[in-house]
């Protein structure tokens, strides 16, 4: 099979809560559905996982958001959500890309989800895509090839900024800032000004800044499956 003959995986996150703070969160709902419906409207498959199975929690809950909408009122989406497979299941050989969709859950439970880390291995070792959009990059960055490297070493990524960390008011809440992390294992990290578009292609990794870069990802995502092998 070629890569595009198989599924994307799209992963969300399964935490609720921000730390201590006690604010309910989740995977940001528009951070999946934008890059879902450039995928799955150009023919794609997709499969949509969550780290721990079952139904995760849901941030950014817009339905005047037109994609938002739809997927919710109009498609099996809902059902899509209750019924996730667990990370643990899966096998990361058999899709062309995977893809972690954001939201501040993510800092809790991808960075040290070992499954989150050999799906990343599988993917990219089968020449897929990784790919990761404003906090989902949080699965990035312990994650390593067989050779032992971090991925993100020496790559171009994109990533929820400290900056923009700091205009949620969240500095202090997250367990780590994303930004810097990346950094400390030789990521080339790019900065736009805060909420801006900002997609970054690095062969088959392939990162966005924010919610306004979800759609871009997915385009890139799109067009690098269409490549040629």
């Amino acid at each position: 099979m070629k890569p595009a003959d198989k599924p994307v995986l799209c992963v969300v996150s399964s935490h609720p809560i921000k730390g201590a703070s006690g604010v309910p969160t989740g995977f940001f709902l528009a951070e999946l559905t934008h890059p879902l419906k450039v995928l799955e409207d150009a023919g794609l498959q997709t499969t949509i996982a969550s780290i721990r199975g079952g139904q995760p929690p849901v941030d950014g809950f817009d339905l005047s958001d037109p994609v938002n909408a739809w997927y919710w009122n109009e498609t099996d989406f809902q059902q899509r959500l209750a019924t996730t497979p667990a990370l643990s299941e899966l096998n990361g050989a058999d899709y062309s890309a995977v893809f972690f969709a954001g939201g501040h859950g993510t800092m809790w439970d991808f960075r040290d989800s070992q499954d989150a880390q050999r799906i990343i291995r599988e993917v990219y070792e089968s020449d897929g895509i990784v790919s990761a959009v404003c906090h989902g990059p949080a699965a990035l960055v312990d994650a390593k090839l067989s050779n032992g490297e971090y991925l993100v070493k020496g790559k171009n990524v994109a990533a929820f900024t400290n900056k923009e960390e700091e205009e949620v008011h969240t500095t202090d809440v997250v367990p780590f800032l994303l930004e810097t992390a990346l950094r400390e294992h030789g990521a080339l990290h790019h900065e736009a000004p805060n909420w801006s578009e900002n997609v970054i292609a690095d062969g088959r990794l392939i990162t966005g800044q924010n919610p306004a870069s979800a759609h871009g990802v997915g385009v890139a995502v799109l067009n690098a499956l269409r490549q040629p092998a």
